[in-house]
């Protein structure tokens, strides 16, 4: 029962499943790791949990929470859950089997439109991260409740900080009384399937300068070592978005070649400082935990290209990998040799992905430096082409399409297999209403690097400007799953399901969409845009004060920015308060570029006051604006 001004709360026994290793499993097969998913969510998991009188509250890629009101149904349930998926992956190698991890615990929690918060939550989730692979791990109050109503043993794990949870939690993990469902547990040796023998992770590489602003420098190296470690057919390397989810994480060798199904860790540190470079790496048999190759280069920066070379082939000489001609010829061909070129580069991209005008503004300022110092640098001119575009929002006559798409040539002339540059085109093919063409130059980029972040977002909004909501979510959830800091696709995720009717996904991608808005303005106060998308999810949230702060916040930060006040408009309407939402379009609208006017025609934010006067207005002026000859 819910009483007026009071928050609900429940006693009720929490389940929190997680799918082992997920990243590694989409990254080698993500169509069939969905339709796996799916399909024993459907033909198992959830009739099993009906059938112990169980409510699923929430629903993700990789996790599931569930509450049951009884604590029994809720362990038995959990046991019958591990047992069936043993069985049903019975036979399939480790790349396609779905193994899960369960928490269990019993505990109070809020109750709040059918979802449930608090420490009974969390409690949960951090036992389900205790327990092993196709095992279940449960708190003291939950083996106390059950006792012997169940054929289960339970073991003794001990007293365990949990992060966040205070004060400590006593665990059990449940022994079925079968080897077969102990064995994951219980190996101690990396599981690989057939072939995967030849198998490598490269961890992101540390900053090892003191100075975060060298992070993009360090991110660069361990990208361009997997890029190479990728040209060798016989090496299966994991992809850099599922490698950059360890980033700044303690590193446990055996427990992370476990999740992502590999023998070989790389690893290593990036110590920049003025014109010399020191990186060290160690390659580990993780099968053994013994080290089979490490090094020091401590040289001087224009050695870069060299060193990243050297530790490519140290890996295949350890591996006894024997190259074909044109591997050979791959790994050994440099995107540019101008270490100072590849530098503004790196820092380039660093700051094109803010996605702010300033920031934009600076990170074509880098690219363009690059091409001076290397006119052959094809990564460097799509940079450029992808910038202009993206600062057309508030620019278009400074940025005219015919050099956008002459940058995107240059880079296609030199280099037609690379993925930016197609992404690049594809986004000038857009703003210029090639729509079937655009279509095609983000389908080859995702096709030559489908792990690719631009490509992924710019298709995604692709799609959505087209209404074409339910195909647009896969590519924003790839984007917002490549980059942690991602905060503009859980906001576009946010809206596609809001176009549906879907509420609890469209709350569940807000809710991400905040933290990482907010993360972001923590780390660069000075940034607008995540303060003005952020508050776009806020208003979705129904957090009017909180929405109404942030874009103050970003119209303060910067006052003439187009999108902020185009966001801020979109906030005022979904708030109610349609004047001060045509206030500001009328502002934005005759500043705005012709791709921007094409989302403010059909953007959903915008319906509350769609049927007023003055934007029907509004639409009148955009279609003189389309008329009139540019």
């Amino acid at each position: 029962m819910k009483i007026e001004g009071l928050l609900e709360r429940r006693l009720t026994a929490i389940l929190a499943a997680d799918v082992v290793g997920y990243s590694r499993l989409m990254s080698t097969d993500e169509a069939g790791t969905l339709a796996a998913m799916k399909r024993h969510r459907r033909e198992f998991l959830e009739p099993k949990i009906a059938n112990h009188k169980g409510r699923i509250v929430k629903l993700a890629g990789d996790s599931m929470l569930v509450e049951f009101s009884s604590v029994v149904n809720a362990v038995a349930c959990a046991a019958e859950i591990q047992r069936g998926m043993l069985a049903r992956n019975e036979g399939l190698p480790r790349s396609r089997r779905i193994e899960l991890r369960i928490g269990v615990h019993l505990g109070d929690v809020i109750v709040e439109d059918g979802d449930i918060f608090g420490d009974g939550v969390n409690v949960a989730a951090r036992l389900e991260g205790l327990a092993d692979p196709s095992g279940i791990a449960v708190s003291a109050s939950v083996r106390d409740h059950v006792g012997s109503r169940l054929d289960l043993g339970f073991v003794d794990k001990g007293e365990h900080a949990l992060k966040n949870i205070a004060p400590s939690v006593r665990v059990y993990t449940i022994s079925f009384g079968d080897v077969a469902v102990q064995k994951p547990a219980e190996s101690a040796t990396v599981a690989l399937e057939p072939g995967y023998e030849l198998s490598v992770a490269v961890l992101p590489f540390t900053n090892m300068s003191h100075d975060p602003e060298q992070e993009y420098f360090s991110d660069g190296i361990t990208e361009d070592i997997i890029t190479d470690l990728s040209k060798i057919s016989r090496l299966h390397v994991v992809a850099r978005n599922t490698v950059f989810t360890y980033k700044g994480k303690p590193v446990k060798v055996k427990e992370i070649a476990q999740e992502l199904g590999v023998r070989f860790i790389l690893e290593g540190s990036v110590r920049k400082v003025g014109e010399r470079v020191r990186i060290t790496g160690q390659l580990i048999d993780a099968q053994t935990g013994g080290h089979l190759w490490a090094d020091r280069y401590d040289r001087e920066l224009t050695d870069i290209f060299m060193i990243q070379d050297e530790i490519t082939h140290a890996i295949v000489d350890q591996l006894r990998i024997k190259l074909l001609p044109e591997e050979k010829k791959a790994i050994e061909s440099d995107p540019t040799t101008s270490v100072e070129a590849y530098t503004y580069y790196l820092r380039g991209r660093q700051f094109s992905r803010t996605w702010t005008r300033p920031y934009l503004l600076l990170a074509r300022r880098m690219f363009l430096k690059a091409v001076e110092l290397d006119p052959n640098y094809a990564r460097a001119y799509a940079g450029i082409a992808e910038c202009e575009c993206a600062i057309r929002d508030w620019h278009e006559k400074d940025f005219p399409l015919e050099s956008i798409f002459d940058m995107s040539a240059k880079a296609l002339a030199l280099d037609p297999n690379l993925a930016e540059a197609h992404a690049s085109r594809g986004l000038a093919l857009t703003h210029d209403g090639q729509t079937e063409e655009a279509g095609r130059e983000f389908r080859q980029a995702l096709a030559l690097e489908p792990s690719l972040y631009e490509a992924n977002l710019y298709y995604g909004r692709f799609l959505f400007a087209q209404g074409r909501f339910q195909e647009a979510i896969g590519f924003f959830e790839r984007a917002a799953g490549i980059r942690p800091d991602d905060y503009f696709s859980p906001i576009h995720l946010m809206g596609c399901y809001f176009s549906l009717g879907m509420e609890p996904e469209r709350q569940r991608w807000a809710r991400i969409g905040i933290e990482r808005a907010k993360s972001a303005l923590e780390r660069h106060p000075e940034n607008a845009s995540p303060a003005h998308r952020g508050a776009l999810a806020l208003a979705h949230m129904g957090e009017a004060e909180r929405a109404k702060e942030w874009v103050s916040r970003a119209l303060a930060i910067d006052p003439d920015d187009v999108v902020a006040q185009y966001n801020a408009a979109c906030v005022y309407s979904l708030l109610g308060e349609g004047e001060r939402a045509l206030d500001l379009l009328e502002t934005v609208v005759p500043q705005s570029s012709s791709y921007h006017l094409h989302w403010f025609k059909q953007d959903a934010d915008l319906d509350p006051i769609r049927d007023h006067p003055r934007f029907q207005a509004l639409l009148d002026a955009i279609k003189d604006c389309e008329d009139a000859p540019r």
